[in-house]
């Protein structure tokens, strides 16, 4: 079993990064890559849980996500072709003085299978940076969101007419 445990400081704060991470529409491998559009699939969803099949290249799992704690979303293993049930994720959010938001990540990765426990040891050794730089573009990515939000493109020639 590997557990890696990541953190990262945005600007975004936690109610946007829960909504990003809680938006199962289309063009969500935008923010997060290892969620393939071709494998989301939404089986339920209620106001603060869901229930949700995405993966990409291969590997899928099947998560239980729960985000009723405003400062915590733990998203769980409920069936995987190679995680099994103690595997997840857990994010925690901690508002800073300065406006930002501390994000830790912890994921727990335990192969059920041949596959699940290969895959399983690489990310806990040379694979960790492949997760931290996926981490970092999402990161990344919900705050360019945001900032759009914010801060709107006006197209002047529209209003010439």
């Amino acid at each position: 079993m590997s557990t890696i445990h990541l953190q990262r400081t945005t600007t975004a704060t936690p109610e946007q990064y829960v909504a990003a991470l809680t938006d199962f529409g289309p063009g969500r491998s935008k923010l997060f890559a290892n969620s393939d559009d071709a494998y989301l699939k939404v089986h339920r969803r209620g106001v603060s849980q869901a229930d949700v099949t995405e993966g990409s290249g291969g590997i899928w799992e099947r998560l239980h996500y729960d985000w009723s704690d405003p400062n915590r979303i733990v998203l769980t293993t409920a069936d995987s072709n190679v995680w099994d049930g103690a595997s997840g994720h857990i994010y925690t959010f901690r508002r800073q003085p300065d406006g930002t938001t501390d994000i830790d990540v912890v994921v727990v990765r335990d192969g059920k299978n041949l596959m699940g426990r290969l895959l399983g040891f690489v990310l806990g050794t040379i694979g960790r940076r492949v997760l931290e730089k996926a981490f970092e573009n999402s990161v990344k990515a919900i705050e360019a969101q945001n900032e759009n939000v914010k801060h709107p493109e006006t197209d002047l020639s529209d209003l010439a007419a």
